[in-house]
Order: structure tokens, then C-alpha cells, then sequence
């Protein structure tokens, strides 16, 4: 037996969760992107030509689209796309922090370095090249785009997000690779309206980091000790892509 082999054998007897919603015609997105950017599946080639006997279709979706991971050039002209990034820089240890019990009592919840700090205390600081996440379970809004936006009845947006501090503190203090979340924006909607602009994630992206929005599930996983993986179409140029991302996990 191979030593690779006989690894891939453990490792596939660990919990492996699914971190990506499903993607079709319907999903939601950023409201800012026109009408028509999505077109799933469309059939090009059918059953019954004579020429051959198989099926093709077509795929057509903006680079922030569902699940998606964003690349420094999406905020910062001339900064690295997707072509700089290969597959080892998909690979992190996994973090994650969970404050939804804070989310239950604030759907704006700000997270804080405190709330970092008091992951640490428990689970021990976080390694060079994380990837941090925070878990909020607004993954469970999906695909209502009203309740993932959390509109309010005078049109306000209201969900979670990071804060400034927080950010500063996982990459200039910890030395993270990368960052994710389960609403659509880095930025807690309180934060954005603020500021006027989505200040954290412009930080994220300006440190030449990456991170991955709209993730799923993260309530099934360990909060320290897994591993998450995350693959994107190599598609040269990009700012930002569907992401398959999924966590191995005790």
C-alpha cells in the first residue's frame, strides 16, 4: 500500500461537510449586478443529433455568485486575480468562530477581536495561514435574498458581518490566510451604513488576502482541528469565482 493512499483511507473515515449551497436559475444575488447575468445550464447541444449522441450545456454567472470566493482584485485595481492563486493556496487549518447565539439577540452583530480573543482562550491562538470563518447560522436564510439581506420594513438591510478591528487583528496579529462568512457582505450591514462604503472587506482585499462569502454549514463543524479546502475554476483573470469549499472534520 501506498503512504498517500493509506492516508486518503483515514482521511475519508472523518466527517466531510459540504460548506457551498447548491447553485440554479433562482438563486440570489447582489442586486447591484443586471438582470440577466444568470443563465444556468442552458441546453446547446441535445439528444438526437445526428452527429453525436450526448448532451452540452452552457453556464453563464457573474464571479460573485452563491458560494464564492473573492480575489484581492476585486477591490483593488491592479491587484492579483484569480490566475496568482494555485491549488495549494486553497488548503487552510480552519477556524471557527461562533457567535450565533449573539446573532439570535442581534441580527446585526458586529464581531469583535474580544469575540477572537475569547475563541483563543478556548482554543488556542490561530495558526499562520488560517482561514477564519464566523459562524452566525444565517446560512439558513438562504435562498430568501429579503431574510439573507434581512430587509426590514423600511428597506434597511440587517445581518451580521465582521468589524475593522476584528479583521486587523486575525491578519496582523495572527497572520490568517483568508476569511469567510455566511451573509453576503464582510461587512455588518450597521457597519457598511456607517462608514459608506464596505470598509472591511476592502481591508481584506487590499492585504492581498482572499475570503469566501455565502458559506454553509459551518455549524456542523468542530470549532478548531478541521481543515477546509477550497476549489474555484481555473479560469485565468477572474475577481472572483464559485467556490466549492468543504471542511474535513472529526
Amino acid at each position: 500500500m501506498y503512504k498517500l493512499w493509506e492516508l486518503l483511507e483515514e482521511t475519508k473515515k472523518l466527517k466531510w461537510v459540504d460548506l457551498t449551497h447548491p447553485l440554479n436559475n433562482d438563486s440570489p444575488y447582489w442586486s447591484g449586478i443586471p438582470e440577466g447575468s444568470v443563465e444556468l445550464g442552458k441546453v446547446v447541444f441535445d439528444w438526437g443529433n445526428p452527429m453525436l449522441e450526448c448532451q452540452i450545456q452552457t453556464f453563464k454567472f457573474p464571479g460573485q455568485f452563491g458560494t464564492h470566493i473573492d480575489f484581492p482584485g476585486h477591490f483593488v485595481k491592479g491587484a492579483p486575480l484569480s490566475d496568482k492563486f494555485n491549488v495549494k493556496d486553497g488548503v487552510f487549518p480552519l477556524c471557527v468562530v461562533d457567535v450565533s447565539e449573539k446573532v439570535k439577540e442581534n441580527p446585526c452583530y458586529v464581531v469583535t477581536a474580544q469575540d477572537i480573543k475569547d475563541y483563543e482562550k478556548e482554543y488556542g491562538d490561530i495558526p499562520d495561514g488560517a482561514f477564519v470563518a464566523i459562524r452566525t447560522d444565517w446560512y439558513k436564510n438562504w435562498p430568501d435574498m429579503n431574510a439573507l439581506s434581512g430587509i426590514a420594513e423600511d428597506g434597511s438591510e440587517n445581518f451580521p458581518g465582521w468589524s475593522l478591528e476584528a479583521l486587523k487583528y486575525i491578519y496582523e496579529e495572527r497572520n490568517a490566510a483568508a476569511n469567510g462568512h455566511e451573509a453576503l457582505d464582510t461587512d455588518a450591514s450597521v457597519e457598511t451604513a456607517r462608514v459608506g462604503d464596505l470598509e472591511c472587506e476592502r481591508y481584506v482585499l487590499t492585504q492581498g488576502k482572499l475570503q469566501i462569502e455565502v458559506l454553509s454549514n459551518l455549524d456542523q463543524v468542530k470549532p478548531a482541528g478541521a481543515v477546509l479546502v477550497a476549489a474555484w475554476a481555473n479560469i485565468e483573470n477572474a475577481v472572483g469565482l464559485p467556490v466549492r469549499a468543504w471542511a474535513i472534520t472529526e
